[in-house]
């Protein structure tokens, strides 16, 4: 499905990110102050290059956050990147959110919170994409028969606050880990699921088109918050 996508920073993996949301057939809007960086961008970019900053209102507005879906902050600034993810749920209702984060005590901090971020150490360009579009139909691992894939996803909205058990249905799917606040578990069969969570799912691979369509739901757009 196609959807629009906000990219504040156009550095080393702002940029990347875009080439490879708009490779995806992806509508792409990148905002960076600076307007060398975006030489960064390849000349088959056909996204917006836009100057501005991701919290200035106006600036995100041109880059079309009323119809955004999803919306990346990879400034090289922790303070900035959380305030434009901020700013983008709580006043433009976009539900597919991720900053970066360079303080690993903070990134934890704004985990438990249900805002995602992705720290600097295991950072990449494909963990970002995952984290926006955790229904991309991608498996981790496929064992030696291909028959069994291990594929990692987050909670959706409407599995908040439902037991985790109730994924694995008839047997086809198996919870094998929660990464919640940071943290993995593995004692997941009594746990009630929260927003943020992310699930490592071991399942058939013949399943895989059914996980897409009853585990992973799309998320929708909120009424914007009124700006005071």
């Amino acid at each position: 499905m196609r959807v629009h996508v906000i990219v504040v920073g156009c550095g080393r993996v702002g940029s990347g990110l875009a080439m490879s949301l708009d490779d995806d057939g992806h509508s792409v809007a990148i905002l960076d102050q600076n307007p060398r960086a975006f030489r960064r961008l390849s000349e088959h970019f056909r996204g917006q290059r836009l100057v501005g900053s991701g919290f200035d209102r106006d600036d995100l507005e041109t880059a079309g956050a009323k119809e955004a879906e999803a919306l990346a902050a990879v400034t090289s600034g922790d303070n900035t990147n959380i305030l434009t993810v901020r700013i983008a749920r709580e006043n433009y209702g976009i539900p597919r959110v991720v900053a970066r984060i360079y303080d690993p005590r903070r990134a934890e901090i704004y985990q438990r919170l249900g805002i995602p971020t992705v720290a600097t150490v295991p950072w990449t360009i494909d963990q970002v994409h995952r984290t926006l579009f955790s229904e991309r139909n991608d498996a981790e691992w496929v064992d030696a028969t291909g028959k069994l894939v291990l594929v990692e996803r987050r909670l959706p909205e409407h599995l908040a606050g439902r037991p985790l058990r109730e994924i694995e249905g008839d047997g086809q799917v198996k919870v094998v880990s929660v990464t919640r606040a940071g943290v993995p578990r593995l004692d997941v069969g009594d746990l009630i699921g929260q927003e943020g969570d992310v699930l490592l799912l071991a399942l058939e691979k013949a399943a895989f088109g059914t996980l897409l369509e009853q585990v992973v739901a799309e998320p929708t757009r909120s009424e914007p918050a009124h700006p005071s």
